[in-house]
């Protein structure tokens, strides 16, 4: 690696060091980051400074498919202030696309836009007011073109391509070029199936566009280092991916391209994709100052991709015994503009389309849709989302139909261990669904019409529509409704996915202390917190120090799939069981003479001291190390998987599989369609629960998102223009706390023998089966179908 000077500006992330006598794995110890973030002190990245930076700001589109004639920047450029202005013309290297998977997505628009808030130009100035003055006075010329926005724009006999001369590797098995992916899976006979069935259902629904609408908005800092390089200092979900990115398009070797994960204010995949990267970057470059870049609320909805809208078409049948027969289904999803990880979604969508149900027939498709709206890509839930939703309401309609109770027939066709999924694959670890749906159901409802219970002093809030003082329970009705999901953990489909820890022990001050070092985004998920309980509980130490992620250790791949605990929390395990078995080793060459146990005993690092199984102490560590550090960096991987056939869909594709179910109670104004959750009870299995409090922790926030697009979250695209009407949260609401409900969870930790300590990824399961039972609650109250979410009041009142 060439020698360079690193600036580091204030607000980046420092070494964080808990000392603790206990702290291990098990236990709901603090995190460390805990107390900075509730008391303001802690920097995120749009915290960033250096004294002389500048600050950069994005032109974007105003129409969403259009050619770009002319662009002008003269007047522009005049203005006093202003450093730099770039455009596609101004790119330094041969690469000028990027992507997750395709490498489709242009870092300034070549002569042709494809979505409303696509970047056109960049500026750099001296104060964002004046950036932001000269992006407005850029000239544009926008020959608009016609519009691809849904199914049948997209595929109709002369449409137009919204990417013309494809040559990925999906374009060679996917009928039309504004299809992304394709993937069919087919298990068994259908038609023949359908003859065996006494009832059978069909349903039509519509998945609305999420937001993964974190607090803090898309930022970072670029520095240009005197080896013609960069440090980037951002917020992502997945550094090296960022790098890999990031480099061809600068025309910089990877090593010259250095990036620190600053202060990330929240993620949920909306930041696995590259937004101010690339544009950072090139303008530090082209000024050779510090640059930094913050977008607004406005331009971050521009600023990363969405949650999949899609349309789903579902058929069930059943015998009269209520056992599933056969499943036919069809998921169209709306990748928008570019792919981002459409693929990846699309083959969650399709192998998890089934739930956590037992039915050996089956004929699965899902498509990912080239289109004018939003680029869509990586949301928690990743295509299970959007799949529950759907077969979720089918369940209810089946009961409905065959007169049995919804919880039992779910629980009469509920997958267990043994399992075959409709991909071929084994479950071969518990698959406790009806158990997490036993836990729900007998859970105590809470009192009705809890407004008039409370004596004059009633809460409004208390009531639908709150303290909008609305309804005083005239019309207000009960819902109850139950739904169980289930979802994928890890990348899939043959990815080589691994995760890198670099852990040292040495002594300071007397004292062992543990060093762990990866490029684990943080998220908010409290990885670091977990981190150093794997350290202590592996090492014995009460001393962990978390380094800053960075590049300058190996990927620890994304943030996402609900695989970080289980990944790069595998690394640091085997990381520390290698450092371990080092300093038994050392110790046995130093003091094997001195007692018999070194050689024959199992010996264990507990309290700072090195001990047989007996509780026997051999030795201090301090005394072991003895002034040498044990410093060790490896890889660790999760069992392999398999890419799905592109025509039947087989294959052992996933990792591991993951389980929650949830009961809703509602109550529902029905004259003026307001809807109060009051209580979203949850069951999931965590297979171990290696800090109970950051369990809960997801578990309820998981569900909070899945509330929130079960009544109130859509990001509303205009079907004549393909703008977005609602780019604030203003106009996009995401749930309160007034909004939010109680959520009792209950926790199963049955073990996985495949996985770390026997865990299960859990952050995304809770996601998938709340906005179900909350639909199904909301059915129950009014009798009405609602086969599309959100649930608006104009749906319930019959005034659309």
């Amino acid at each position: 690696m060439a020698q360079h000077t690193r600036t580091v500006p204030a607000g980046t992330p420092t070494n964080v060091t808990q000392k603790h006598t206990k702290g291990g794995i098990g236990e709901s110890t603090l995190r460390p980051d805990g107390t900075l973030k509730v008391t303001g002190e802690f920097a995120y990245s749009s915290d960033m400074w250096h004294e002389d930076m500048l600050w950069g700001q994005t032109l974007r589109s105003t129409v969403a498919h259009a050619e770009i004639a002319s662009i002008d920047i003269s007047e522009a450029l005049a203005m006093p202030g202003v450093y730099s202005i770039l455009t596609y013309d101004d790119l330094p290297a041969e690469m000028k696309n990027y992507g997750l998977e395709i490498q489709d997505t242009p870092v300034l628009a070549n002569g042709r836009v494809r979505h409303h808030g696509e970047p056109v130009a960049l500026v750099a100035a001296d104060h964002p007011e004046t950036a932001r003055r000269a992006a407005a006075k850029i000239k544009i010329d926008y020959r608009e073109l016609p519009l691809v926005t849904d199914e049948a724009s997209a595929l109709a006999e002369g449409a137009p391509l919204i990417h013309e001369g494809r040559d990925d590797h999906h374009i060679g098995h996917v009928p039309h070029p504004n299809i992304v992916h394709r993937q069919p899976i087919i298990r068994g006979d259908v038609d023949e199936a359908r003859k065996r069935a006494d009832v059978i259902v069909e349903g039509e629904y519509v998945f609305g566009m999420q937001d993964q609408a974190f607090l803090g908005p898309e930022s970072g800092l670029a520095v240009p280092s005197e080896d013609g390089g960069v440090d980037l200092y951002v917020a992502t979900q997945w550094l090296h991916s960022d790098l890999k990115q990031i480099a061809p398009v600068l025309g910089l070797p990877e090593e010259k391209v250095r990036m620190t994960l600053s202060g990330v204010g929240g993620a949920f995949g909306g930041r696995e994709d590259i937004s101010m990267q690339i544009h950072a970057c090139l303008l530090a470059l082209a000024t050779n100052k510090p640059v930094k870049i913050v977008y607004n609320r406005f331009e971050s909805f521009f600023g990363h991709v969405h949650r999949h809208p899609a349309k789903l078409y579902y058929e069930h049948g059943a015998t009269k015994d209520g056992k599933l027969t056969h499943m036919k289904c069809k998921i169209v999803l709306d990748g928008g503009a570019y792919a981002s990880a459409s693929p990846a979604v699309v083959g969650n969508a399709s192998s998890l389309s089934v739930g956590p149900y037992v039915i050996e027939d089956v004929d699965i498709e899902a498509i990912a849709l080239y289109t004018n709206n939003p680029p869509c890509g990586a949301m928690r839930g990743f295509g299970a989302v959007q799949a529950c939703f759907a077969y979720e309401a089918q369940m209810d309609k089946l009961a409905a139909k065959l007169g049995m109770d919804p919880v039992e027939f779910r629980q009469l066709n509920a997958m267990e261990m043994g399992t075959i999924m409709p991909t071929g694959q084994v479950v071969d670890s518990p698959a406790p669904v009806a158990e997490l749906l036993r836990r729900v159901k007998a859970r105590p409802l809470p009192p009705e019409r809890q407004w008039e219970t409370a004596g004059e002093g009633a809460d409004v809030r208390a009531l639908p529509g709150g303290l909008s003082n609305t309804t005083h329970g005239e019309g207000v009705v009960r819902g109850v409704g139950y739904a169980v999901g289930i979802k994928n953990v890890g990348f899939s489909e043959g990815f080589d996915d691994y995760s890198t820890a670099r852990v040292r022990l040495e002594v300071i001050n007397g004292e062992p202390v543990a060093m762990v070092h990866t490029a684990m985004a943080e998220v908010g998920q409290g990885g670091v917190t977990v981190h150093a309980q794997i350290a202590r509980t592996e090492l014995g130490v009460t001393q962990v120090t978390i380094h800053p992620a960075d590049t300058q250790v190996g990927s620890a791949g994304s943030t996402s799939a609900s695989r970080q605990t289980y990944m790069t929390g595998g690394a640091v395990k085997n990381t520390c069981e290698h450092v371990r078995e080092a300093v038994l080793e050392m110790g046995r060459r130093k003091n094997g003479s001195y007692h018999p146990a070194w050689a024959h005993a199992e010996l264990l690092l507990e309290g700072g001291k090195v001990v047989t199984d007996g509780g026997e102490v051999l030795a201090d560590i301090a005394d072991v190390l003895e002034g040498e550090a044990i410093d060790l960096e490896l890889e660790f991987r999760h069992r392999p998987t398999v890419p799905f056939d592109l025509v039947t869909g087989q294959g052992d594709g996933h990792v591991q599989y993951t389980f929650a179910a949830h009961r809703a109670v509602v109550e529902v104004d029905t004259e003026l369609g307001l809807v109060k959750v009051v209580e979203l009870a949850t069951a999931q299995d965590v297979g171990k629960a290696l800090n109970m409090l950051s369990v809960v922790g997801q578990i309820q926030g998981g569900t909070t998102q899945g509330l929130g697009v079960a009544i109130m979250e859509e990001i509303i695209v205009d079907p004549k223009t393909a703008k977005v009407r609602n780019p604030s949260f203003t106009d996009y609401l995401i749930p309160t706390i007034l909004d939010t409900p109680t959520i009792p969870v209950d926790v199963l930790e049955l073990a996985d023998p495949n996985a770390p300590y026997g865990l299960r990824g859990m952050g995304e399961a809770p996601t998938l089966s709340s906005t179900p039972a909350v639909l199904a609650a909301i059915r129950q109250a009014t009798g009405l179908e609602l086969n599309k979410t959100p649930i608006r009041p104009e749906a319930l009142t019959g005034t659309l």
